[in-house]
């Protein structure tokens, strides 16, 4: 076990290993990658995935050595600072865990494990480990949430008193772990739902729900699959003081019309556009003012992946990211509480807490340049 926190190369770029070359990798992280790459902020060092084929398709894209047949390997490589967990969620646990024990770094994709003796583990390592540990979601870090956490906070709409949420879609043709026990929709879609509605109320005390299977066949990759993880889900999440908050997910919403989240205080409403992961602006409605304000998109090029750019400039700046693992692990919990709710019908309580987000720090670590298209704007720095 590496008893140093890990550096950076001798050219200033954060060496990255990464574990899971499917679509997540080849998609948004991959642009993430080459824009900070061509900042000369980060590269790709490693690569590993079961099929060999992706191995070698990724080695050819990043220029690396496609060879590694193990995830031991890239994660004990002596080139690699940062541990990207990318794969199927039933590893993401044992292989963010192995990540940290060796010294290094760590982002895992959501869920941070599938069953809570894994994730209470991996925050006891990460606890004492030189490396940071970053959890999926990233979406604290949307400017249009913190802006939205900001009227919030500021008492703009009154206590928070009820809250509704969505996100979901038809569901992959791609990936059997989707509908295999350890996925589901909660598991990789109602996660995004949950951590940010507990950003905005903080920690949970009771769950129940609703969840089953309602399309109980697909076809994944050429196959027809039994479905056995959840496609279909109704959550009710209880914060205390008789204040509720609704999540609907699943893999059975062909499209939607309708805000990503609603939050209703005693003093007006407000309505984050689009979706949480990508947001489209937001409106406001104040009883004092007695009209609907619409504030559009303030960063439309924003992604999903931004966590990635922030544990770099983390590791960067030697500063404490302001996305917490013990978030993640609340809202590991309240997901597997609201499975077990479903399965028998008993409301369950909820244990963890988590410490307030501080996101007012990420205001000061922009560069402060203007911006007049941010939809073609390369990375910038923090």
């Amino acid at each position: 076990m590496c008893c140093a926190s890990v550096a950076a190369v001798s050219d200033g770029a954060i060496r990255i290993g990464v574990l899971g070359l499917g679509s997540v990798f080849y998609g948004p992280y991959m642009g993430m990658i080459e824009r900070l790459a061509a900042a000369g902020r980060a590269r790709v060092t490693a690569v590993y995935d079961i099929d060999e084929g992706k191995r070698r398709a990724a080695g050819l894209r990043v220029g690396v050595d496609p060879g590694l047949t193990a995830p031991e390997a890239v994660i004990e490589s002596d080139d690699v600072d940062l541990v990207l967990v990318l794969t199927s969620m039933n590893e993401h646990g044992r292989l963010a865990h192995a990540a940290l024990a060796a010294g290094k770094h760590v982002l895992v994709e959501k869920p941070m494990a599938t069953s809570l003796k894994e994730a209470a583990a991996l925050m006891e390592l990460a606890a004492g480990s030189p490396g940071h540990l970053v959890c999926a979601p990233h979406i604290l870090l949307s400017p249009t949430y913190r802006a939205v956490l900001a009227h919030v906070r500021n008492g703009d709409i009154g206590p928070l008193l009820l809250a509704r949420a969505r996100y979901g879609w038809s569901g992959p043709d791609w990936g059997r772990w989707f509908y295999e026990r350890g996925g589901g929709a909660l598991f990789d879609l109602g996660v995004y739902n949950v951590t940010a509605l507990c950003g905005f109320f903080g920690p949970a005390q009771r769950v129940t729900a609703m969840a089953g299977v309602a399309i109980r066949e697909r076809v994944v990759e050429g196959e027809v699959i039994h479905v056995e993880a959840e496609d279909n889900a109704q959550v009710v999440i209880d914060f205390g003081d008789a204040r509720f908050a609704s999540v609907t997910t699943g893999f059975t919403m062909q499209r939607y019309r309708s805000p990503a989240i609603e939050l209703y205080g005693a003093d007006g409403v407000l309505q984050l556009l689009g979706d949480d992961w990508a947001p489209e602006g937001y409106e406001l409605w104040r009883n004092a003012k007695g009209a609907w304000e619409l504030f559009p998109e303030s960063e439309p090029g924003w992604q999903w992946t931004e966590g990635l750019r922030h544990l770099v400039a983390c590791i960067e700046g030697d500063r404490e990211p302001v996305t917490r693992p013990e978030h993640a692990y609340h809202a590991l919990e309240i997901m597997l509480a609201a499975q077990a709710a479903a399965a028998d019908g008993r409301t369950r309580e909820i244990a963890s807490d988590f410490p307030r987000p501080q996101l007012a720090e990420l205001e000061g670590q922009a560069d402060g340049r203007r911006v007049h298209d941010p939809r073609s704007a390369l990375i910038q720095g923090e």
